[in-house]
């Protein structure tokens, strides 16, 4: 079931925004007959670890290679998360805050959509992602740093850790409260952006503790050994792990 439907979305979902070549995941809201859409919300970013989790099966990708695990289409899915990890990240490094929208939208050769850039007008790709009105708040979600923690234990590529810090010192700069505690944003694409007084509570148990695991060792709840569910509590895996 799985490879059925992650070959759907690579058939189907996939594409690449101009001018620079980000690989997103839009949408057909009216079914595979229907138009496209170039939108992709924060949500979508648990993909990318979603990909390379089920390519390697939690284990390093040169492990997995060493031991002829990685199958071609094992390889698709691990060059798929890599590149929609950095399409994640760089939804964060387009804004003026360093903070990602709830949703973008994508410019591709097909489709162009009304709506704002993020405001980073120093960023490669300011002009490839659109950002509506209506979609520039901030909710403090752990999707991206969900896949960022994941894809730095499988490739071991030390620019996920950087890509995560970068977004720490977002977080702290611009959405930490003086009496304790974060808020979420209106408007990403401002300095300074105008705060709402609302902490989601997966803030705490999602988005940091994916951060602090990022920054980790690798034995610390190691992922050939551990799944997450969705709210990002470890479940050992059955017969994998003996003692912990």
């Amino acid at each position: 079931m799985y490879i059925e439907a992650m070959k759907g979305v690579r058939n189907l979902l996939v594409r690449k925004s101009v001018p620079n070549g980000l690989v997103f995941v839009g949408e057909l809201p009216y079914g595979s007959k229907g138009g496209f859409s170039t939108k992709m919300d924060h949500l979508v970013c648990f993909l990318p670890g979603t990909l390379a989790l089920g390519a390697t099966k939690g284990m390093t990708k040169e492990k997995a290679m060493k031991e002829n695990m990685l199958t071609f289409e094992d390889l698709e899915n691990l060059k798929l998360a890599e590149d929609l990890t950095q399409t994640c990240f760089q939804m964060y490094a387009v804004t003026a805050t360093g903070l990602a929208p709830e949703i973008a939208y994508f410019h591709t050769e097909e489709y162009s959509e009304d709506g704002l850039d993020g405001g980073n007008k120093s960023s490669k790709y300011v002009n490839d992602i659109i950002i509506k009105h209506l979609d520039r708040h901030n909710l403090l979600r752990p999707e991206t740093v969900e896949s960022l923690f994941v894809l730095y234990r499988i490739t071991e590529d030390p620019k996920y850790r950087e890509w995560g810090w970068q977004i720490f010192e977002a977080f702290e700069k611009y959405t930490k409260v003086d009496l304790g505690g974060y808020t979420s944003l209106d408007d990403v694409t401002t300095v300074p952006p105008q705060r709402r007084d609302k902490m989601e509570t997966f803030f705490l148990g999602e988005t940091l503790k994916y951060l602090y695991l990022l920054f980790s060792d690798s034995d610390v709840i190691p992922l050939d050994k551990f799944v997450f569910n969705s709210e990002a509590h470890p479940i050992p895996i059955k017969g994998a792990v003996t003692s912990y």
